[in-house]
């Protein structure tokens, strides 16, 4: 693989972002701004696979990203017998948005990974995250100038695993399938969707709970190392 690879592809949330700790912390800040007085581990306990179901929807097509912000609280608060009126659900979420990007806590591993990665391959992102944080994220958290291009779903038009947005991004990377390898946490929207193209994987299962013997795993980004 080593001699065929030129590009190396990550997901950002949850592959290099460490995605439930800072949006643990931006819950914290924005419930206390507005005067939430709430269990903050009852909720998100509730909130987090909330999140990941919506964000399932949202990749197919299923809600919008109104919605999406909306429904996720929504529900999360339901779930938990909070009385929250729309008007603050709808404020708690233009808060999320605008705080989660002050939070910069990175996966274990990252920097050493892109410091490995850099000086041997052209590195890139391709993200279904919102096109207006993903950049304040990755400059927030000092990772952007590692990376080329990004390629985020909202610049496309589809998400990830639709085969338009990892297209999009072999050709913005001006990068063939074959020289190519995608890494990311999620095995449906990367994995899967990366590898039905015929673009090489690493699934990043950093909860080690999605066994797989189809791709190559790795359960510390510092064990990509023995791949690339």
């Amino acid at each position: 693989m080593k001699d065929t690879i030129k590009h190396v592809f990550f997901d950002l949330d949850h592959t290099l972002w460490d995605f439930d700790k800072n949006s643990g912390l931006t819950f914290e800040k924005i419930f206390e701004l507005n005067n939430i007085n709430i269990d903050l581990q009852l909720f998100l306990n509730v909130y987090e696979p909330i999140n990941l179901k919506y964000w399932r929807l949202y990749r197919n097509e299923k809600v919008t990203k109104t919605e999406l912000r909306y429904s996720r609280l929504k529900e999360a608060f339901d779930a938990i017998e909070v009385v929250v009126e729309d008007v603050m659900i709808n404020k708690l979420s233009e808060d999320y948005i605008e705080h989660l990007s002050s939070f910069n806590h990175l996966f274990e591993g990252t920097f050493e990974i892109l410091d490995y990665l850099k000086d041997k391959y052209t590195l890139h992102i391709i993200t279904n995250g919102f096109e207006e944080i993903q950049e304040k994220k990755m400059k927030s958290s000092k990772i952007r100038n590692y990376f080329k291009t990004v390629t985020n779903s909202e610049m496309v038009g589809v998400k990830k695993p639709n085969p338009k947005i990892f297209n999009f991004a072999l050709n913005l990377a001006n990068a063939s399938v074959e020289e190519s390898i995608m890494i990311g946490d999620s095995l449906e929207a990367d994995i899967e969707g990366a590898a039905n193209l015929g673009i090489d994987t690493i699934h990043f299962d950093y909860k080690q709970s999605l066994k797989t013997d189809n791709y190559k795993q790795v359960f510390k980004l510092k064990t990509i190392a023995d791949y690339l």
